[in-house]
């Protein structure tokens, strides 16, 4: 079986839903709300494992409620989480999102006592594919320079220096649309192909020895092969809630990747399944099925 590993973020997600963006000074009670577990690393681990992949996930949570039930929905689906950390003086990061029922768009609040780091990497296996997230720069680099026959591929979630550094280690690294244009300063207009093209060659520049993909939400993802710039289209769905749908992006292309296929191959599965997920409220929840997303594929394919 395929061996793979995610280092970085674990945290649990509480969804709200709202017909219109919450004003200053209104008061709101939620009756019904969705509850899950989050945070990008941890969200790859679990899809991989959901998609009969050998998964392992590397991350630190706290000794509470929602400690135990990431813990649990991880092993609910077949992650190893042996390499779970558990802290008792710091409570496990907690999420909460807003979802506008009018469009499908999120707003999330990351909230921590503190970002704790793994202490051990100690990792007993060699993995084929190694996916960091950034969250945990020294634990990710660590991990990466032990396994050197390893596929690696970082999600870059932030425009700070310790996560580009750790990027720079690995063969992929995805960033969405607003990291992209904050790291190069390039805005994007998507009627002037041009602005795409130069964001690109900047980010080429700056991840020389990458391959660099950037998801651009309902306009597809940015890559490119043979010397040419592309841009895989995005999936025509309507939009119920966009949150955590770069997470199944990265880990739907690290499924493919992992399975043999090339990088233009992976982008366009990870596009469907990323798509596929914006029907359904909450991160995880919304991972689709692997034969659903095939199909589509497959009767797509050129």
């Amino acid at each position: 079986m395929i061996k793979t590993i995610s280092v970085g973020h674990a945290s649990y997600e509480l969804y709200v839903q709202v017909d219109d963006f919450i004003k200053e000074n209104d008061y709101f009670r939620f009756i019904n709300k969705i509850g899950c577990g989050g945070g990008s690393a941890s969200n790859v681990a679990y899809l991989l494992a959901k998609w009969g992949v050998g998964s392992t996930f590397a991350g630190t949570v706290g000794n509470d409620m929602y400690g135990n039930r990431i813990q649990k929905e991880l092993q609910s689906v077949g992650v190893d989480t042996r390499y779970i950390e558990t802290t008792y003086d710091k409570d496990t990061t907690v999420s909460t999102v807003i979802v506008n029922q009018k469009n499908g768009s999120s707003t999330l609040l990351n909230i921590a006592d503190e970002y704790v780091k793994l202490k051990k990497f100690d990792f007993d296996f060699q993995p084929d594919v190694i996916y960091v997230d950034g969250h945990d720069p020294y634990a990710s680099k660590s991990t990466v320079e032990r396994f050197p026959k390893a596929i690696t591929i970082c999600g870059v979630a932030r425009n700070v220096n310790e996560v580009l550094d750790c990027a720079k280690m690995c063969q992929y690294v995805i960033c969405n649309a607003s990291v992209a244009q904050s790291i190069t300063n390039i805005r994007i207009d998507y009627n002037n192909t041009n602005t795409l093209v130069a964001m690109y060659d900047a980010l080429r520049k700056k991840f020389e020895h990458n391959k660099v993909i950037v998801t651009l939400s309902d306009h597809g993802a940015l890559y490119e092969v043979d010397s040419q710039i592309k841009v895989s289209p995005a999936l025509k769905i309507n939009v119920v809630d966009s949150t955590g749908a770069k997470d199944i992006f990265d880990g739907s292309f690290t499924y493919a990747i992992a399975k043999g296929q090339s990088m233009e191959q992976a982008i366009r599965f990870a596009n469907i399944a990323a798509g596929l997920s914006l029907q359904t409220v909450g991160a995880r929840l919304s991972i689709p099925r692997l034969q659903d997303v095939q199909k589509i594929y497959d009767e797509n394919a050129s």
